[in-house]
């Protein structure tokens, strides 16, 4: 790898911070995740974690349940949260995008649910952020994985990267670094 390929994020990384980016759209009290389907190196559809489209959303109320400050903190009431994979996979059904053969970038490893949900829209290889799955989840997922019907890759963007990211999110990022004087030109130029 050459100089210039390591200033930028590879692929994976690429497509792991937009599904973060994604998670800042959460409504979720108890935490975000975002997730991104991915086809031939395309966003094919987007989608985060929250109560369901045209419910109330438990940010917007500051509960999920009145009491219960997040779905979290109760071991008997089930989540309101549609699970962030699940809603890219509804968005890419809504506007008719196949997703037979993509990918998905999350920021959480999917719940079995997701992972079957994921299998059966023909999403045949997984890149998430955060471990989740334990105990008897992880022998019904490592077998789906034994079949060959799902890759699952956990990875985390390098710090200089997500750095890199950060500088871009915080400052105007398409002024030239190079020549101060085209930069003001230009900025000249947007004023008139």
């Amino acid at each position: 790898m050459n100089f210039e390929e390591q200033q930028r994020p590879t692929w994976d990384e690429y497509f792991l911070m937009l599904a973060k980016l994604a998670a800042t759209r959460s409504t979720c009290l108890a935490f975000p995740v975002g997730a991104v389907i991915v086809k031939n190196k395309q966003v094919v559809a987007t989608g985060y974690n929250g109560s369901p489209s045209g419910s109330v959303h438990c940010t917007a109320q500051g509960y999920c349940y009145p009491g219960l400050s997040s779905c979290d903190a109760s071991k008997t009431l089930p989540s309101r949260a549609v699970h962030a994979e699940a809603n890219a996979i509804a968005q890419a059904a809504k506007y008719g995008v196949a997703t037979d053969g993509a990918k998905i970038y999350v920021t959480l490893e999917p719940c079995l649910s997701c992972l079957k949900l994921i299998i059966s829209a023909g999403i045949r290889e997984v890149i998430y952020e955060t471990s989740f799955n334990s105990g008897n989840s992880l022998f019904v997922r490592d077998s789906f994985i034994q079949e060959g019907l799902i890759t699952l890759k956990q990875i985390q963007v390098s710090e200089y990267i997500a750095e890199k990211a950060g500088s871009f999110l915080l400052n105007l990022t398409s002024i030239s670094k190079l020549d101060p004087i085209q930069s003001n030109h230009r900025g000249n130029e947007d004023k008139g």
